[in-house]
């Protein structure tokens, strides 16, 4: 087993019981509870030249407490792909039902950071083996997932696919590269969730807190400057 295969697994060990999964039914209540969180509106100052990633690597708020963290990254937003906006919501996502996937869309700054190193980020962080599943997170909504925006965004996420995350993983990567179609932002209580909660909730302290540690020490030179 790869170094990042112990990583990104390790969450799923330490929240092996299911009170610790996302979907849970007391997590799934407090992520569904709307007066948990103060509404915020996610700031998205203009950048010239900006890109945007849509990425699916399990549970939003994993993915988002990562990204925020990235230097070159002005916002991470978490939301809804793949659907329609008709199933754009937490609620109707949860069920599994939809054809959405939990997606954050990183803003970016290629001139500070490439869009492989956002992919490099995202094969670290996530386990891209396990269909429908990140440990016990499972439903077609925490598929693993890259919504191109662009032909040059579809060749370099295909090139990182069959080149960069088999150099990590073992076993068969499962993540999809299709084309981008819509993004329905999620309620404003699910945005900057680990940053808001932190402790208040198992999940972020099972989960969340030790995958962003071993981010944050496997990637030091990509880290926000303080």
């Amino acid at each position: 087993m790869h170094t990042f295969q112990k990583i990104a697994l390790l969450p799923a060990l330490l929240c092996g019981l299911a009170l610790y999964s996302c979907t849970s039914p007391t997590n799934a209540a407090m992520k569904d509870k709307k007066t948990s969180i103060p509404d915020t509106t996610k700031v998205r100052p203009a950048v010239p030249g900006a890109e945007i990633a849509t990425l699916g690597g399990g549970c939003f708020w994993c993915v988002e407490a990562i990204y925020e963290d990235v230097e070159g990254v002005y916002a991470a937003v978490s939301g809804y792909s793949g659907g329609t906006a008709a199933t754009a919501d937490y609620k109707t996502v949860c069920s599994g039902t939809t054809d959405h996937a939990e997606v954050v869309q990183v803003h970016f700054d290629p001139k500070v950071i490439s869009f492989e190193k956002i992919l490099e980020i995202f094969w670290n962080t996530h386990n891209p083996t396990t269909p429908n599943r990140q440990g016990n997170d499972v439903g077609p909504q925490y598929r693993s997932v890259i919504f191109y925006h662009s032909p040059e965004q579809a060749q370099i996420a295909e090139k990182s696919r069959a080149e960069v995350a088999p150099q990590l993983w073992d076993d068969k990567i499962v993540t999809e590269v299709v084309p981008f179609t819509g993004f329905w932002e999620a309620e404003a209580y699910h945005q900057d969730y680990f940053s808001k909660v932190g402790d208040g909730n198992p999940y972020c302290s099972y989960v969340i807190a030790p995958k962003v540690a071993k981010f944050r020490k496997a990637f030091p030179s990509a880290l926000k400057k303080e």
